[in-house]
């Protein structure tokens, strides 16, 4: 199993994706619900029906029918709809950093998996070295060249040796365990290795980070809040048309009013005030945004860099001087003289196992760092585009 393929799995499968799905569903009916204009009004009042004097009241009653409409100005509706559109793209591009928060997750779980696999590899040429040694030991004890102590401690060594290798390979099945977990799978699967010793620092630019879409939509949106506060500046008109009965002598009247709200923008100063406000920190923050992601991304190139230079040194130097020592060490052991003694042997060989080791920890580091680049650069938003295609 490749990268691509337990990304691709988790874009698919994870409940995230419901989640995400059911968002965009709050936002797709806060649109259709800003299409709405205001509600038409119909209405009876009932005058003089009760009351003192000479008359009835019932003949002195009135009672009217009516019907209100409001009509909406400045581009209120627009403005509105605009507004709700907006939030659909925060909605979506929140969805889409959850998703690689998701990924990034997914993958230090997968540089996780294979730095075990590689220990798997360092615990079984640890333990074929300790069987080696403790065969020659044997071998020299019973030449009477190395005491019988000697054959204990190695015989120590090659349990210790294996304990290690059964651990190596239980830790290898967790981890391929917790990677699996991501989209309910099991550990009956193989890793594709090949990529864990691929050395890969070319440059990276943090422009079209998710996070700062993400601010830039937000900032898109607080525009439309502007314009949707600006319209509360212009009062909207109401109009009414009714028909009047007249309880004396039965007749009917035609009646038309209206009203206008007076000092709108006085009144709505405070929430175009605030709207503004809310336009000029999203413009902030993402200055702001720009700088950290960047000045983050620098350091990770570097410690990159840094590291894939010690990894290289130790390819080069470390872990062949080493390797030729054992070789020298062991050879003079095997020929049974007394130069050599199994605790130079065991030394020897412990530096091979640590230098390899300190490789496959570096290795790790390395490839973490690079999780996050990917993660500050939305490297697999391709996959997430991807799967919302095949979905």
């Amino acid at each position: 199993m490749s990268l691509s393929d337990a990304l691709s799995r988790v874009a698919i499968g994870d409940p995230a994706v419901a989640a995400n799905a059911a968002r965009l569903q709050v936002a797709d009916a806060a649109i259709t619900q800003a299409d709405v204009r205001p509600r038409d009004v119909v209405g009876v009042d009932a005058e003089d029906f009760a009351g003192t004097g000479p008359y009835s009241p019932l003949d002195r009653s009135q009672t009217t029918a009516w019907y209100e409409r409001t009509w909406e100005r400045g581009g209120k509706r627009e403005a509105r709809i605009g507004a709700a559109r907006s939030d659909i793209g925060i909605v979506s591009t929140r969805n889409r950093l959850r998703m690689l928060d998701l990924m990034a997750q997914v993958q230090a779980a997968w540089v996780e998996a294979l730095a075990t696999e590689a220990a798997i590899s360092i615990a079984e040429q640890r333990l074929a070295a300790a069987q080696r040694v403790a065969t020659e030991t044997n071998r020299r004890v019973v030449r009477a060249l190395d005491p019988l102590f000697a054959a204990e401690r190695a015989k120590t060594t090659v349990a210790q040796a294996r304990i290690a290798l059964d651990q190596a390979r239980e830790n290898a099945r967790i981890a391929r365990v917790t990677l699996a977990s991501y989209w309910g799978g099991t550990a009956d699967y193989s890793l594709d290795a090949s990529p864990f010793d691929k050395l890969e620092t070319a440059a990276v630019a943090g422009d079209d980070s998710p996070d700062l879409a993400l601010l830039a939509a937000e900032r898109g949106a607080a525009g439309a809040r502007v314009r949707l506060a600006e319209t509360g500046n212009v009062g909207d008109p109401t109009a009414r048309v009714g028909v009047r009965h007249f309880g004396q002598g039965n007749d009917v009247a035609i009646m038309v009013g209206g009203s206008i709200p007076l000092g709108n923008r006085a009144a709505n100063r405070g929430n175009v005030a605030r709207a503004n406000a809310e336009a000029h920190a999203a413009e902030a923050e993402i200055a702001v945004t720009r700088v950290q992601i960047g000045r983050e991304i620098d350091r990770l190139v570097a410690e990159r860099a840094s590291l894939a230079t010690e990894i290289a040194r130790i390819e080069g130097e470390v872990l062949p001087s080493a390797e030729r020592a054992v070789a020298l060490v062991r050879d003079g052991f095997a020929r049974g003289g007394t130069a050599f003694s199994f605790l130079e042997v065991n030394q020897a060989g412990q530096t091979v196992v640590d230098a390899r080791s300190r490789r496959v920890e570096l290795l790790r580091r390395f490839h973490l760092a690079g999780a996050r680049l990917d993660r500050l650069t939305g490297r697999h938003a391709s996959l997430l585009a991807s799967a919302e295609n095949r979905r």
